[in-house]
């Protein structure tokens, strides 16, 4: 990862991709320009950081006028840094950092992940 990309922090149940270059020849052999496949509804990242999760809310204090917890609890993301991630692209927003081009969706515009290690994974 990048040094520049350690700054970044992404809030909640967003995700930080970084897109995986499509194609531009069809199956038939047909060339098409980038404009036609950056169009496409979906697209290919990724996962390059990923959020806390859903924040959990906490139960509400008897006493109304005390300072805040500041302990949150959060369930995690389906997402995990390194996975491959099928995504609708117009949930997607893009972003530049030093010249590279990345994009944030929130978790429930991932519409599935490729994963090599599946050895935690219940079924």
């Amino acid at each position: 990862m990048s040094e520049n990309l350690k700054n970044l922090i992404v809030i909640g149940d967003r995700v930080l991709l970084k897109p995986v270059a499509a194609s531009n020849k069809t199956g038939s052999g047909l060339y098409l320009p980038p404009s036609v496949k950056e169009q496409d509804s979906v697209h290919t990242g990724l996962v390059v950081k990923a959020g806390p999760g859903y924040p959990v809310p906490q139960a509400a204090e008897s006493d109304r006028f005390s300072e805040p917890a500041e302990n949150v609890s959060y369930v995690p993301l389906q997402v995990r840094e390194g996975d491959q991630a099928l995504f609708l692209h117009k949930n997607a927003y893009e972003i530049e950092v030093n010249g590279e081009r990345f994009v944030i969706v929130n978790q429930n515009a991932i519409l599935l992940v490729f994963r090599e290690d599946l050895s935690d994974l219940v079924l």
